[in-house]
């Protein structure tokens, strides 16, 4: 078979293999699934999408090349090139997983493939229901969505598979890849509540799948306090609190859409929603206010979007999460309980209680960390790739004074 070098590359017909520095071969040899850019020798360019095989040092494995984006690989298998077959067993082994920790059990809508933690790096699929929601972190992974979608109808039945992608200028846009498109409505349940995903327009569907083992906890820590939802979108935590008894519920976001969906989810579940207050606010506007009020919360949820999209934001994401720790708990009860969220990527768990204990010095007040929590269990973490864990929900109980 006849092959091309380039500057530390083998390219031969069917497969191009790299040699990487050594240095790699702890991390690769580990688990670790990504290999950057600038460890990518000059010169090595195959089509985007396609298969190579890495070594670094004595380990060995195939990675997907992506032309495009700053993680030039990602690591999919240390023995074969990944086929078909071999993509279905993956499928299935992912859907195995929901199955044993009870998630299959506990919900119908779920992460039923979590990229890197169910070794399909750059793949997502969301089940909700009879439907799966298939999306993809860059167009090199494209040519993985045929095997996939073969994968995810050979392991259960399915109403409709839908591919969710978003283009510069039309925006998301919803392909359905096998059977019929989702009903705009679509009613689906977890721990016994009820809530609407709209597949088709709502942000993350209107319902953050990581968080459902957190809305649980925010249920049972609710009985009898007064809960202030902030970034509420669709409500939620909200919904959760009101199970658990909470005496009261305000559920803030500057969407005016959402909050109106977060009313009907209060109705879908028997609540009534003129007992609780939805406000269609900016949630500094709002936490402003209700301070010059006076007003006190004895539960404070605060889950709000990203604050850092690339490692170039991370030092302002970290200054905005203080800012915002600072004014939520100057509305929390003396004694009350602060539920704080992150879900950026670039903000790690350290980081992120370090925010905490900024906002603590700047507002004089003392707090106990009472839980620590990530993402649900349908959305697994490789012991070598930390990365994978970005979801952070700390319940800390504010006290008067440090």
């Amino acid at each position: 078979m006849s092959r091309l070098v380039v500057r530390g590359a083998v390219v031969t017909r069917s497969l191009a293999t790299l040699e990487l520095p050594a240095t790699l071969a702890r991390s690769l040899g580990a688990g670790h699934p990504w290999i950057y850019r600038d460890h990518v020798p000059r010169g090595f360019d195959p089509p985007s999408g396609s298969w190579v095989r890495v070594r670094a040092g004595s380990v060995s494995a195939v990675a997907l090349w992506d032309a495009e984006s700053p993680l030039a690989l990602r690591v999919f298998s240390y023995d074969e090139v990944p086929d078909e077959r071999w993509m279905a067993e993956r499928v299935r082994d992912a859907l195995e997983l929901r199955r044993v920790t009870g998630v299959t059990e506990r919900a119908s809508a779920y992460r039923w493939i979590f990229g890197e933690g169910d070794r399909l790096p750059g793949i997502v699929v969301d089940r909700y229901a009879g439907f799966a929601v298939l999306t993809t972190d860059a167009p090199a992974f494209e040519t993985l969505v045929p095997s996939v979608v073969s994968g995810l109808r050979s392991t259960t039945e399915l109403a409709g598979i839908v591919q969710k992608t978003r283009g510069k200028a039309e925006g998301e846009r919803l392909e359905v890849l096998a059977g019929r498109a989702p009903p705009r409505d679509l009613i689906v349940e977890e721990h016994g509540l009820r809530f609407r995903a709209n597949l088709r327009e709502g942000q993350k569907t209107g319902l953050f799948l990581d968080q459902r083992e957190n809305r649980h906890t925010v249920e049972s820590l609710a009985s009898g306090r007064r809960v202030l939802n902030l970034f509420g979108y669709t409500g939620g935590f909200s919904v959760y609190a009101a199970r658990g008894g909470a005496s009261q519920v305000t559920t803030v976001d500057v969407a005016g859409g959402a909050i109106a969906d977060a009313a009907e989810n209060f109705r879908l579940n028997g609540f009534d929603p003129d007992a609780h207050e939805f406000l269609a606010e900016d949630v500094f506007e709002y936490l402003h206010a209700a301070r010059e009020r006076g007003e006190r919360f004895d539960l404070v949820v605060c889950d709000p979007p990203s604050f850092a999209r690339s490692r170039a934001h991370r030092d302002r994401a970290l200054k905005a999460y203080a800012r915002l720790h600072a004014a939520a708990l100057r509305v929390v009860s003396p004694g009350g309980l602060y539920a704080a969220s992150s879900c950026t990527t670039q903000v790690g768990v350290d980081a992120f209680r370090d925010t905490l204990a900024q906002a603590s010095r700047a507002v004089r007040r003392s707090l106990q960390i009472v839980h620590d929590a990530g993402h649900a269990p349908d959305h697994p973490v490789l012991p070598a790739h930390p990365e994978g864990r970005y979801l952070k929900f700390i319940v800390l109980r504010a006290g008067d004074r440090p």
